[in-house]
């Protein structure tokens, strides 16, 4: 796709040039009275001033107990807004809003053209609204604008593009059944495709706007009823998409939009006995959670979870610059805030110190500064919690022994900013070789063997991404069969489309988000058989 491979070329050229979250950690216990201007952010600005509300039922909704809190900016730690501070209670109210609408609303009986016409809608209005969507992105995560405005945004759009048209395309067929004991007997004997029912969705903190689509479109297509819950780092474009929605004519009820954060809110979705689904991306840890809450009514649950993924270079790889450009993109795209950051970086021995050295460069290169400012290249990581978990990693790296090349400090200025890293001479056992960081940080490590490869870049819990560098065709796919990842990106790293499904082995999740695959998971197979 056109928006995948434009964020992949940018975050190159950025590199070249200079350059889980899972919403379910504590509050922030920093405060602070700066926000942004009308000049600095003149989409965003009056809608960042308008009170904040959930959406449930089709209208706009405080708290039941009336409590809010605040969403920081992490690039100063300035209060954006203050929204819901939800429970129990506003759970169950969204459930029970979701769960009208299915029973006896017009969404699952509307046909599905008319369903896929207001997806397309929803496409088209983010599309409308994207410098707003991506300056709203930009000071709730971090993330800079430019980055937003290419790729998470057009990506967002894309996928609802390309979920309307599934919505007269989900099909049943006619099977040709004999039946031992009635052998003389005729039926005519086919399936149905049908909503699951309700569906809870948890988002994280890393693509609020993207994880949105990816959650909601597949469980609107195929005509369920939502209750989403968005990361309480980053609630705000979740907020804004809902608005967007009810523009495009969504019935009320279809989309319910509760902040709060995952120890209540979150944790009384996932348990609640009137969900029939329950959709989570965030990390590994959180998603046994989530399966443990979910096995009171035993409800479906499908999870995209962390990854620890190898980005294997070979020496035959012909153009070491590209690959060196495209090592670096892999790990400091989204300040490495990404599931599927290629943070094992495994290289050939006889260019393994060429292939260090050109990552490290590129790391020192990179501007980091607040998402808004044009010259950003990497904005902060997105909460002080992030800050903290990304540089107690740094300072056991250290601890235990490994080379830091460059970086392995927080850098200066108020918010969370942490320097890229590149990290060698590291053992299996340590801790940045075998744990998920979720930060700008890579250990890379030599490798002169390919058997010897496999089984080391295997060696961990999770499944769900891996890259592979070289000319050698039926070398990359010998090694893309052996891997035990979701995806293998060959000669690229970081390509994604709404039509190419994405999901991990392993603690890395089940099932797959995107692609026709999605739909499984938001649909029940019912058999039925006539007797002629």
């Amino acid at each position: 796709m056109k928006t995948a491979l434009l964020s992949s070329r940018l975050a190159t050229r950025s590199l070249k040039s200079s350059h889980g979250g899972n919403g379910h950690g504590p509050r922030h216990a920093r405060r602070a009275s700066c926000a942004p201007t009308a000049a600095s952010v003149p989409h965003a600005f009056a809608w960042l001033k308008r009170p904040k509300h959930n959406l449930i039922a089709g209208r706009w909704v405080p708290a039941a107990s009336g409590k809010v809190f605040d969403v920081f900016n992490p690039a100063d730690a300035s209060v954006l807004a203050r929204v819901p501070d939800s429970d129990k209670e506003d759970i169950h109210r969204a459930v029970a809003a979701a769960r009208r609408a299915f029973d006896a609303g017009p969404w699952r009986r509307m046909k599905p053209n008319e369903r896929g016409k207001l997806l397309w809608r929803v496409g088209d209005l983010i599309l409308e609204h994207a410098d707003e969507l991506a300056e709203i992105e930009s000071l709730d995560n971090g993330k800079p604008r430019a980055v937003a405005r290419v790729a998470d945004v057009p990506l967002a759009a894309d996928l609802f593009h390309y979920m309307a048209g599934w919505a007269t395309k989900i099909e049943g067929h006619t099977i040709p059944i004999s039946v031992p004991y009635a052998p003389d007997a005729r039926f005519h004997a086919f399936t149905l495709r049908e909503p699951v029912g309700v569906v809870g969705q948890i988002i994280p903190w890393n693509f609020p706007l993207l994880m949105a689509a990816w959650k909601l479109g597949p469980a609107l297509t195929t005509g369920n009823c939502v209750v989403l819950k968005p990361a309480e780092q980053t609630p705000l474009t979740a907020l804004r998409l809902g608005e967007l929605l009810l523009e495009a004519g969504l019935p009320e009820g279809v989309v319910n939009i509760v902040t709060g954060f995952g120890e209540t809110a979150g944790a009384a979705l996932a348990a609640h006995d009137d969900v029939d689904k329950v959709a989570f991306t965030g990390s590994t840890e959180v998603g046994r959670l989530i399966v443990h809450a979910a096995a009171g009514n035993l409800k479906k649950v499908s999870l995209e979870l962390g990854g620890k993924s190898p980005n294997i270079v070979f020496k035959d790889v012909g153009d070491l610059d590209a690959a060196i450009a495209g090592a670096a993109n892999a790990i400091f795209f989204n300040h490495g805030q990404c599931c599927c950051a290629g943070s094992r970086l495994m290289v050939e021995k006889d260019v393994f110190d060429a292939v260090v050295a050109g990552v490290a460069a590129h790391a020192k290169k990179i501007k980091l500064g607040p998402g808004l400012d044009p010259g950003t290249q990497m904005g902060p990581l997105v909460s002080e919690e992030q800050f903290r978990r990304v540089t107690n990693y740094m300072h056991q790296g250290k601890q235990e022994g490994a080379c830091y090349v460059t970086g392995g400090e927080k850098a200066g200025g108020r918010g969370y900013f942490v320097q890229p890293t590149v990290v060698k001479d590291v053992k299996p056992s340590m801790s940045i070789v075998r744990e998920e960081i979720f930060g700008p940080v890579v250990v890379a490590e030599p490798f002169t063997k390919p058997e010897e490869l496999i089984s080391r870049a295997n060696d961990t819990p999770y499944g769900l991404a891996a890259g592979v560098w070289t000319r050698d065709i039926a070398k990359a796919h010998r090694i893309a069969a052996e891997l035990r990842a979701g995806t293998v990106w060959i000669n690229c790293y970081n390509v994604f489309d709404a039509a190419l499904p994405f999901g991990g082995y392993k603690q890395s999740g089940w099932g797959r988000e995107m692609g026709h695959e999605v739909l499984e998971h938001y649909t029940e197979t019912k058999a039925v058989v006539v007797g002629l």
